[in-house]
């Protein structure tokens, strides 16, 4: 559930609540999953090893200079001031020179709790957004470890670190999260070579670290995180901010995550099924969610977000112990702006600004801009030449008596922009471009207690550079983001509710850079199956049964990886990984939608087809 705002005693307050007639994948908010039956902490029982499934970080084969920065213990810690640490370089390496710097967040936790959504900030510019595992009376362990080597320049500053995790602790809610923090320098070996922000070589401006990073985020001191929220459609966070003079090129990473109303925004229902159902505290405004960043009022790129389940959602046994994908480490999304370089090169203050299409309360936003410095010049110069953002393409086709019906949603959008930067380098003319594409088909059916999804959304950047010697160094990144729930709520003769819930998600991405002479590509498959089935008694989950089944696939030139893991109520099935993508190595599981569809589902489906392509 990734709570952060809701209380502990709210939720008891919703669980004296009969069951809605629209029970649908928000429902499942209202379970207590942490109340099936455990077993006793003891001191003879390991804690359990929870972990997102995801290729290892490439190492050099150096021994790194590991940085602890923070220890905490974070119990009641909600609407409390993040905990901060001074962070000072390195100074204890043999070299200064590093190829690789790894952020590594370790935490362990025993008794019960929600998962509570938390961020890492340096200097006001995230490094981490994350969801903390939901623990069992016998404790649980878990690390992330992320490659931070992009943010080498303000590494090597110092900086003031800021974590935030907003934990309650009463005699229901135990679990106090144990948190150890630490930085790793690797120095550079034969095979990595030191990674600094550009000098003097100009096609590192295209590939390698940043010069500057500057913070889009709240400032200190403050009782919550760091992050904007925004908290309906209408709701525009911004911040003022200057550049040097003499950038040539940057690009903004957003941080985003979604909550409460909008934490399963890809379930929510169409406002005129809620109308003319009279329904009452059901999530709406329809399926279909936009991030959308402006630059002094102008639109500059878009977010289209990966459906991330944090490891309370649907049925929280699916997450135990292997966690849905980028719940550990929430994706984030770069959006080149240099095109727009000439219209914020004249050393006054400008505005970024953040809004979510159809957003619901609560999403958290932040973002951080990468500035690349031209050091043999004090200014640059730069002009829009081209800027194209129609509007979205958007579309609705229903079909419902009163709760049971289907929905289609369907949006196209589109963003380009091209503009020329002067440096001492020369001119480069800069292009970026974002298209994106989404489908969400929703059935309601069994009076509304049934919901059906298959959404897929295309979010595909391309990024190019004609550089002063006519070459061009390209940038292309494809994505599609699959994703399949099936959600019944049915009535048993003893007076219990069963919880059924299926579910396929996949984060797929093609990347291609090309520059001169040097061509490279990578490709990453990453796909989830769970099924899960709760029994419900008074609004409290009695039993339950989760399992999850994920196959990950990541390929480039130069390095191969899969893993292949099944797990069912904290016991793992079956787990295989290697450095070798054979054929013989796929996934020895298929991810079928359809299998899961009931009968009236599928013909739903099939019906609307049918009517669309006769």
């Amino acid at each position: 559930m990734a709570l952060s705002l809701l209380s502990p005693l709210l939720f008891s307050l919703f669980l004296l609540q009969p069951f809605s007639a629209t029970a649908n994948i928000h429902k499942t908010n209202l379970f207590r999953s942490e109340l099936v039956s455990e077993p006793t902490a003891s001191k003879d029982v390991p804690l359990t090893t929870f972990f997102e499934v995801t290729k290892p970080i490439k190492l050099p084969r150096t021994k790194p200079c590991s940085y602890h920065i923070l220890e905490h213990d974070f119990a009641y810690t909600y609407g409390k001031p993040p905990v901060l640490a001074n962070y000072t370089p390195p100074s204890n390496c043999p070299s200064q020179n590093f190829a690789k710097i790894v952020l590594e967040w370790k935490a362990i936790c025993k008794g019960r709790q929600f998962d509570r959504i938390f961020g890492v900030w340096l200097g006001g510019v995230e490094l981490l957004r994350s969801c903390t595992a939901e623990p069992r009376a016998t404790g649980i362990v878990w690390t992330v470890k992320k490659d931070i080597t992009r943010y080498y320049s303000l590494l090597m500053t110092h900086q003031t670190l800021a974590v935030y995790l907003g934990n309650l602790v009463d005699s229901t809610y135990t679990g106090v999260y144990h948190v150890n923090i630490t930085i790793h320098f690797y120095p550079p070996d034969m095979h990595y070579n030191s990674y600094k922000p550009n000098s003097d070589d100009l096609v590192n401006g295209y590939g390698s670290g940043a010069d500057l990073i500057l913070p889009f985020s709240r400032n200190l001191p403050l009782n919550d995180g760091l992050w904007f929220e925004i908290e309906n459609s209408t709701d525009v966070k911004s911040k003022e901010f200057k550049i040097p003079q003499n950038a040539y090129r940057a690009v903004l990473e957003v941080y985003v995550s979604f909550h409460e109303n909008d934490e399963f925004w890809y379930g929510n229902l169409p406002n005129e099924y809620i109308a003319a159902n009279n329904l009452t505290g059901v999530a709406g405004n329809g399926p279909f969610r936009e991030v959308v960043v402006s630059l002094d009022d102008v639109v500059v790129g878009a977010v289209w977000p990966f459906t991330v389940i944090y490891t309370g959602g649907v049925n929280p046994l699916l997450w135990r112990p292997i966690t849905g994908i980028g719940s550990f480490d929430l994706p984030t999304y770069d959006i080149e702006i240099t095109p727009f370089l000439g219209k914020i090169l004249d050393g006054k203050t400008h505005d970024l600004a953040f809004s979510v299409t159809n957003a619901l309360n609560v999403w958290y936003i932040d973002a951080n801009l990468h500035i690349w410095l031209d050091k043999k010049s004090e200014k640059t110069e730069g002009k829009l030449l081209s800027y194209n953002t129609p509007p979205s393409l958007v579309s609705l086709v229903s079909n419902f008596t009163g709760l049971n019906g289907t929905f289609l949603t369907s949006v196209r959008r589109s963003i380009s922009s091209s503009g020329w930067v002067k440096s001492s380098y020369g001119t480069i003319k800069a292009n970026s471009s974002q298209k994106f594409n989404y489908s969400n088909f929703m059935v309601m059916g069994n009076d509304g207690n049934l919901q059906i999804l298959n959404q897929t959304i295309d979010f595909n950047d391309s990024v190019s550079a004609e550089m002063p010697d006519s070459s061009i160094h390209s940038m292309k990144s494809f994505k599609r983001f699959p994703f399949y729930l099936y959600s019944d709520y049915v009535e048993q003769e003893d007076g219990t509710y069963a919880s059924i819930s299926n579910i396929t998600m996949s984060y797929n991405e093609e990347r291609v850079k090309a520059g001169g002479l040097v061509f490279s590509s990578s490709s990453l498959k990453n796909l989830q199956n769970g099924q899960g089935k709760m029994i419900v008694k008074n609004n409290l989950v009695v039993s339950g049964l989760g399992s999850t089944q994920q196959a990950y696939q990541y390929g480039d030139s130069k390095f191969c990886y899969f893993r292949n893991v099944s797990s069912s109520n904290y016991t793992i099935l079956y787990d295989k990984e290697g450095n070798t993508c054979s054929k013989r190595e796929q996934p020895h599981f298929k991810f079928g939608l359809a299998k899961f569809w009931p009968f009236s589902a599928r013909r739903a489906f099939l019906a609307h087809n049918y009517r669309n392509n006769k």
